[in-house]
């Protein structure tokens, strides 16, 4: 509900939870049993999950009554399946859903995340996949709650609906080992039930990955030994084996030493995901190397930093930029994720006798059987030998002590200074390259901008970024219209976490597949800035191919009128601008007003249908090559 809505009791509440004095907090002390479903939803309450997003419906009802009863969790209604919660806002803890249908939720692991998802058996968790496979896919913590039937209808399997029809009760179990890092069944109470919820919640964590909770209906009021919620629960990653992670510091150290410090850092997702952004900047601290991001590393250090050098991103990178990285004589890569548009198509030009990538995560392979040997960060590698489980959160603060020696000779590098200046353009109309560089100047620091599959994940790459600013971009897995359930999810975690601005950039061909989610932004009482990039249909796919098919075309919709639509019997308040050429742009980033945001506001930007960044053109031309 909107904040400005809760009861004066609530607040109360609310304020007793903040100061540490709510008298529910700690009610599972007080007795010795308590239910399943309230044991889950305190372990994920003690986690810092405070919403908990989707859609009611059977199997799942009484899920969703602990939720709703619960003194410390709020169920936050969804349109849709597929746009339940794309929240990445929260360090050390994951996301959670619930509904009768699976919503696709993705969570943030920039601070502590506090979204969870509970769906139901069949077609809810179906209609999830998507999202759930995405989170895998985007390294992103996702405990997938689905509501099953009862363990005796399981037994008999009978022909319920939402089933295949052919009595296969397991059927979605086995779909979910491929897309998940557990797979988790409660068949019975005294099946150590508090040690698999905790099992499965702490795989969730520390792999960061989705992990698949099935949770009978029956099996939701049963009664469980409550004494295991008083010990917090054990997220901490293994620790390093203390010989192989000498090896490790005392090789990069020698391999630094012939190359006479000349050294230059690249960071890249798992720095994010994997919350290592505070050892990172204290090894850059440390040690004085250049710095330099990949598209999906973009915000994992403050841009600001005056040893950054931009993004890298192989062939298609600038060439001032490109040469100081790949003339280094030691390139190490932290959180490496190599996918085909973070790489450039796979142009990185970087010898491996002169790379090193420190990037083990603690990942785990799927359950399924015929999974990849290696996953893309769960192993280190130093030129041509392999070290597997030495973690960079551990491994980190250690290489900085050890290398602290360079920091003099390391500072002497030059780092090239990036251009932020709006180009000068004799056009009026509104082009990629003015607008993106326009909207760097926009920017405040501690901004949530949230850039959509498509054009706005490459025209944000031209932008520098102000400190603590967060981008949330979808990719490797790159499904359109994944921003808008994302924002939503980002906005509710930021007005928990005080941050006042989240500014969503989305493409009118993408936005058309999840815009009803709007609705719930604005029922929510939440209040971000939603730039649509209106260039008639799906400008990213014409680059691409087909640039005058009618397939890429899309229906012509009154984005003016989209937020009206959507208000709730216009109980909100909210503002539509329309953008068709610099000046009037201008004129609406300049407004003091409207830059406050005050209310949601919807600014539609008019661009040509065969403009694009020019990362995203160079990067077509490298994947045709």
């Amino acid at each position: 509900m909107p904040a400005d809505s809760r009861s004066e009791a609530e607040l109360a509440t609310l304020h007793k939870e903040l100061e540490g004095g709510n008298p529910n907090q700690n009610r599972t002390q007080k007795t010795d049993k308590i239910t399943v479903g309230n044991y889950l939803f305190d372990r994920l309450a003690q986690l810092g999950v405070k919403s908990v997003f989707g859609v009611a419906g059977d199997f799942n009802f009484n899920i969703l009554d602990v939720i709703e009863d619960h003194p410390r969790l709020d169920f936050v209604a969804n349109c849709n399946e597929l746009n339940a919660a794309y929240s990445r806002m929260k360090e050390n803890s994951l996301g959670v859903l619930v509904t009768t249908c699976v919503f696709f939720l993705e969570c943030v692991t920039l601070f502590p995340t506090d979204v969870s998802p509970v769906s139901s058996f069949g077609v809810g968790e179906l209609s999830a996949t998507n999202g759930i496979a995405g989170a895998y896919s985007e390294i992103v913590p996702v405990l997938h709650i689905v509501g099953v039937p009862s363990t005796a209808q399981r037994k008999k399997q009978p022909l319920l609906h939402h089933t295949l029809g052919n009595g296969k009760y397991d059927a979605y179990k086995e779909m979910a080992k491929h897309i998940t890092a557990k797979v988790t069944d409660i068949l019975d109470v005294s099946d150590a039930a508090a040690q698999q919820i905790d099992e499965a919640i702490a795989t969730c964590v520390i792999k960061a990955r989705p992990v698949y909770l099935m949770l009978p209906t029956d099996i939701v009021q049963q009664e469980i030994p409550a004494q295991s919620l008083q010990k917090p629960l054990n997220i901490t990653p293994p620790p390093n084996a203390a010989e192989k992670q000498q090896a490790v510091i005392d090789t990069v150290h020698d391999l630094v030493t012939k190359a006479q410090g000349d050294v230059v850092v690249i960071v890249d997702a798992c720095v994010i995901r994997h919350h290592v952004r505070n050892e990172v900047k204290e090894f850059l601290k440390a040690t004085g190397f250049p710095v330099y991001a990949t598209p999906m590393g973009k915000t994992a250090i403050d841009e600001n930093n005056p040893r950054y050098g931009g993004i890298y991103v192989g062939s298609i990178t600038p060439p001032h930029i490109k040469e100081k990285v790949e003339n280094a004589k030691l390139i190490i890569t932290i959180g490496s994720l190599g996918s085909d548009f973070n790489t450039g198509y796979f142009s990185y030009n970087i010898p491996q006798s002169r790379s090193i990538e420190v990037r083990c995560c603690f990942e785990t392979r799927s359950n399924n059987s015929d999974a990849v040997p290696k996953l893309h960060s769960d192993y280190t590698q130093i030129q041509y030998a392999t070290f597997e489980a030495i973690g960079m959160k551990e491994v980190l603060p250690r290489l900085a002590e050890k290398l602290s020696s360079f920091s003099q000779v390391a500072g002497a590098i030059e780092v090239p200074r990036l251009n932020t200046s709006v180009p000068e353009e004799t056009s009026s109309e509104i082009t990629h390259a003015w607008f993106w560089r326009r909207l760097g100047h926009f920017f405040r620091p501690q901004d949530i901008i949230v850039t959509e599959t498509g054009t706005a994940n490459f025209g944000i790459l031209d932008v520098l970024l102000p400190e603590k600013s967060v981008l949330i971009n979808q990719i490797l897995w790159g499904s359109i219209g994944w921003s808008v359930g994302a924002t939503f999810g980002a906005a509710m975690a930021a007005r928990e976490l005080g941050l006042e601005r989240v500014l969503l950039f989305v493409g009118d061909g993408s936005l058309q597949l999840s815009v009803q989610e709007i609705s719930s932004i604005i029922r929510n009482g939440l209040k971000p800035i939603i730039f649509v990039v209106n260039n008639h249909g799906y400008t990213i796919e014409r680059c691409i191919h087909g640039k005058h098919r009618h397939y890429n075309d899309i229906a012509e919709w009154d984005w003016q009128n989209l937020l009206a639509t959507f208000n709730d019997k216009k109980h909100f308040e909210t503002a539509s601008y329309r953008a068709s050429d610099k000046d009037s742009l201008s004129k609406i980033l300049d407004d003091s007003t409207f830059a406050s945001t005050k209310k949601v506001q919807l600014v539609e930007a008019v661009m040509n249908a065969l403009d694009a960044p020019q990362a995203l053109q160079k990067q077509v031309q490298a994947s045709s090559g």
